[in-house]
């Protein structure tokens, strides 16, 4: 059946909203339905096409070629563009099921993918009536440009987005940019960054801008390589960024307002879709550990199996947090209001911090079943490599910073105990 639908558009900008709903677009909604399974058994298939060289890349921490290649052949980095700019108008919960599948396979992988949709998600929030963006998305989904995020900084904000240290410098119809010691996952393989300053060198540290600028219009000078513990094929090298393009390519809305009402919630859910791909994957392998015990001793049931009903029951509340997430921003999506409200801020937040534990506790759970099988690196049963990439979670944006924001809203905003939102 057949549905009017409106176009996404700018959260910021409530006149243009109202605009885009009286533009109404028929919207086959089985057939989006069928569309949107599609995209997904194609991430299966990346996935297994990831999985055959995670430990490579792990290994190497080496950017996942094979994987990039396979989603750019498959025409999955362009699936958040709306159908009117050449995209296929994906659902967040759509984009977020692809991130958990490749995470399965590949823990970079999938951290890469989710990174890269949450810079596209500014786009498709917030310049849908700018034409250079406009064509820009079109770019995007025609070409399958990987988009990069620029957003850190060195010389004391650390990892704080919302401060900058350098500014744009306007020079005619241009923009140049400076930018130090900031840490740029996959920028070396990137298409273009999505870069923040502030909005004049004078301007305030949270006076923000973000602008994007592609590859031909910047270059980098590597400053330190990531040799880290896990997701170490994220490649998260840090960069000293030089750039010059037209002052167009500036996203007109204020970085505050896309930091609020597009970056908050694609980040935080999407990133915890990738840490429920890795806990399930540790999952799929106790599991697998298991029948296999039960197999060596037919008509007993291995000691391991009530731990795994115990590990199985806190995957599936690890799940229903996540969708409950997905509910709730697409319940509020169209409302600038409500995504920048105390309330939406302070439920994304506990989802990061909640989903940034989780997956460790599981995967840690999973090394009690399986075992020795667990701690080796050459068993079908490790889960050594899945731990490591655990383990970034509660520091990719440090949850004692969250939980020092969120400490912060909470000394005027009182949580809703209700079960409707």
């Amino acid at each position: 059946m057949a549905r009017l639908a409106g176009r996404p558009a700018p959260q910021s900008q409530p006149g243009m909203l109202a605009e885009s709903r009286q533009r109404p677009v028929l919207v086959d909604l089985g057939a989006r339905a069928e569309n949107e399974k599609a995209m997904v058994a194609k991430a299966r298939a990346v996935a297994r096409i990831a999985a055959e060289h995670a430990a490579d890349v792990d290994a190497k921490a080496r950017f996942p070629q094979e994987a990039f290649d396979a989603l750019r052949a498959q025409r999955l980095l362009g699936i958040m563009i709306p159908a009117a700019d050449g995209g296929e108008q994906a659902s967040l919960a759509t984009i977020a099921e692809i991130a958990s599948v490749l995470a399965q396979g590949c823990s970079s992988t999938g951290m890469i993918y989710a990174m890269h949709q949450i810079k596209v998600s500014s786009l498709v929030v917030h310049c849908a009536a700018d034409s250079w963006h406009r064509g820009f998305m079109a770019r995007i989904a025609r070409e399958q440009l990987l988009l990069a995020s620029a957003t850190t900084e060195g010389g004391g904000v650390g990892g704080d987005l919302r401060s900058s240290v350098c500014g744009v410098v306007r020079d005619g119809e241009d923009f140049t940019l400076e930018k130090e010691g900031c840490l740029i996952s996959y920028g070396a393989q990137a298409d273009a960054i999505l870069i923040t300053a502030r909005r004049t060198p004078e301007a305030p540290p949270s006076d923000q801008v973000m602008a994007v600028v592609t590859r031909d219009q910047y270059r980098l000078e590597r400053s330190a390589v990531w040799d880290t513990m896990g997701m170490r094929g994220t490649c998260s090298d840090n960069f000293t960024f030089a750039g010059r393009a037209p002052a167009q390519q500036i996203i007109p809305t204020p970085f505050a307002e896309i930091a609020a009402q597009s970056m908050l919630a694609h980040a935080h859910l999407l990133w915890a879709a990738v840490w429920y791909g890795i806990a399930a994957e540790a999952v799929a392998r106790a599991e697998s550990f298991v029948r296999g015990e039960a197999r060596k001793r037919p008509g007993t049931t291995p000691p391991s199996a009530l731990r795994l009903a115990e590990l199985l029951a806190r995957l599936q509340q690890f799940k229903a947090l996540v969708v409950a997430g997905l509910d709730r921003y697409e319940r509020a999506r169209d409302d600038a209001d409500e995504l920048s409200s105390m309330g939406f801020v302070v439920a994304m937040n506990s989802i990061k911090i909640a989903a940034s534990q989780s997956v460790g506790e599981i995967v840690s759970q999973a090394f009690l079943i399986c075992g020795i099988q667990g701690y080796r690196n050459d068993s079908p049963s490790s889960l050594t490599r899945l731990m490591r990439d655990a383990l970034s979670a509660p520091i990719m944006i440090n949850n004692d910073r969250i939980l020092g924001n969120t400490s912060n809203l909470l000394a005027v905003y009182k949580h809703d105990s209700s079960l409707s939102r």
